[in-house]
């Protein structure tokens, strides 16, 4: 899998990061799995059909 990068939500910082991910499939839906590159608290991003 390739590594991009995706922009997402930090819960621990409270803020909207760019962090690089790779794509994982769970239950059917396309979601981007990284961390966060400052405080390294794990991100999600659901990210669309197609």
């Amino acid at each position: 899998m390739s590594t991009e990068t995706y922009n997402g939500y930090c819960v621990k910082c409270k803020e909207k990061r760019d962090f690089e991910g790779e794509v994982a499939e769970t239950n059917g839906r396309r979601m981007a799995k990284g961390t966060c590159p400052v405080c390294g608290t794990k991100m999600n991003r659901i990210l669309g059909k197609a």
